[in-house]
């Protein structure tokens, strides 16, 4: 008897204090922050005093876009990287950016055919004249590219979805015969209708699953200067409803995703009116993809509002970014909070446009461009190569860029840029199908978005600009929590369910 009132008394007490923090109103929250005074991902759990605070509700009943997921793609480059690093530095990076403890991506991009951030040109359709694909091959995927995507899968507990971009079809389907620019030539293009329908399959035979297509990497060309091949708007659509849909319906492919456009985003509107302009157009495409290449400042929400308008069914997903035209800074973390970064417009935008690029801290970028996407509809962020070196590359157009992970391959060495914790910050606490939704924010200066789980729990992404400390009421109904924030920083703060 003695022992069953002890648990009783035992079970009351714990009634009593669950009650009491219920009733004293604080909000319970985990808070993690990465910053530019050196927190990368910590958990914070002592926050400074503070005077007034800016008031930051959540508001779970305004719901908006389902999200598909956050990652980076598979690249030539960054596979064959891989393949220079010892066997504890590879691991390293596969796991830290799939496993459950890492940024745990759960939506990525890779190339079929080559691309600029591949060692040389190639196509798994090399015979000229091959219309039924006969030869069709991805062997030059297999000592790279499909280990890396491999050894992602058997890192990645929940799994994750591939989406694949061309770049060009092999210069003998084109009417230019070259690999940078032209477009696909009208009698192949059931030939390249076939040509994604053969990719499906060669890569199910090696066991990865292929989630969707875009059906062009930048359409309107990229100034001919790596692979390319050019579509108007109603050249691709025609391509997707006469060709390219039939053909994987056909097959039995007819649940691949397929994502039109899959270029910067101050063209949208144009597109989106195209792609959806009647419903036999539609039928075939499961959204659109964007770039932020046009500025990565300006996130363009008007643009992606009207795109959301156009077709609030369909998918609206970033497919590609990245910090380009500039060499890595190795082993620098201040340098990517600083506004030193510029981008290709920089030097080549015209005039008009300059202010579309100004010089911009990495860092801000990535975190302001995601939480504004995020709060304009769109439902997935896939950022460029994951892993590049201490030059940018390699690549054969000597196109150099930053990735997220950079190494030194000669001396096995790796560098996890503050751009990998930022990612983080989206991609491990925000997961596929999670709902955003409302937030009413007193101060602009605070940029924030959020976004409900599939378990209930509420991520709450927080980014301070300035270069001093904020304070900041975190409000959910009745309970609230005073948290401080670093100067320079982004937060993730998770508010579990009841």
């Amino acid at each position: 008897m003695k022992t069953r009132h002890y648990w009783v008394l035992m079970l009351s007490i714990l009634i009593m204090v669950s009650c009491n923090k219920k009733e004293d109103g604080t909000l319970e929250v985990e808070v993690y922050e990465t910053s530019a005074s050196g927190n990368k991902l910590k958990k914070v759990t002592e926050f400074a005093k503070q005077g007034n605070a800016v008031e930051i509700k959540i508001v779970p009943e305004e719901e908006f876009q389902t999200i598909t997921g956050f990652g980076g793609a598979f690249t030539e480059s960054s596979a064959y990287l891989l393949n220079q690093l010892g066997k504890e530095n590879r691991q390293k990076i596969i796991d830290a950016y799939f496993s459950e403890d890492g940024a745990n991506y759960s939506l990525t991009r890779t190339h079929m055919n080559s691309c600029d951030f591949s060692i040389s040109n190639y196509s798994y359709s090399p015979v000229e004249g091959d219309k039924a694909l006969e030869h069709f091959s991805i062997k030059e995927d297999q000592d790279d590219l499909i280990p890396m995507i491999k050894e992602a899968m058997a890192a990645s507990k929940h799994g994750f979805k591939i989406f694949a971009s061309p770049w060009t079809a092999a210069p003998w389907m084109k009417d230019n015969n070259n690999w940078v620019g032209g477009k696909l030539l009208p009698e192949y293009y059931d030939t390249w209708a076939l040509f994604f329908s053969k990719y499906v399959d060669a890569y199910k035979a090696e066991g990865i699953d292929i989630w969707g297509f875009t059906v062009e990497n930048e359409p309107l060309g990229n100034g001919n200067n790596w692979e390319s091949m050019h579509f108007t708007p109603k050249e691709m659509t025609d391509f997707v409803q006469n060709h390219l849909g039939p053909k994987l319906e056909a097959d039995g492919k007819g649940n691949l995703k397929i994502l039109g456009y899959d270029q910067n985003r101050e063209h949208l509107k144009e597109w989106v009116d195209e792609m959806f302009r009647d419903e036999a157009s539609s039928k075939y495409f499961a959204g659109t993809a964007i770039h932020w290449y046009a500025s990565t400042f300006e996130v363009f929400p008007e643009e992606l509002q009207y795109a959301h308008k156009k077709a609030p069914d369909k998918l609206l997903i970033q497919s590609e970014a990245c910090v380009d035209a500039e060499i890595p800074v190795w082993q620098d973390d201040a340098w990517y909070w600083e506004k030193e970064a510029t981008d290709w417009g920089w030097e080549w935008a015209p005039e008009e446009d300059k202010h579309l690029h100004p010089k911009y801290a990495p860092v801000n970028r990535y975190a302001r461009d995601i939480i504004g996407c995020l709060n304009n509809w769109v439902d997935g962020w896939v950022d460029w190569n994951m892993v590049l070196d201490t030059k940018g590359g390699p690549n054969w157009f000597k196109n150099w860029c930053i990735a997220p992970v950079i190494v030194d391959p000669e001396k096995d060495e790796v560098y996890f840029t503050p751009l990998f914790y930022t990612m983080a910050h989206f991609s491990k606490y925000i997961r596929p199908g999670a709902v955003k939704i409302g937030i009413e924010n007193s101060d602009r200066t605070l940029l924030i978005t959020a976004a409900k789980n599939p378990d209930g729990s509420i991520a709450v992404v927080v980014f301070n600009q300035d270069k001093e400390e904020m304070h900041f009421q975190l409000s959910l109904g009745e309970l609230k929590k005073v948290i401080s924030i670093d100067a320079q920083a982004i937060q993730t703060i998770i508010v579990q369910p009841n």
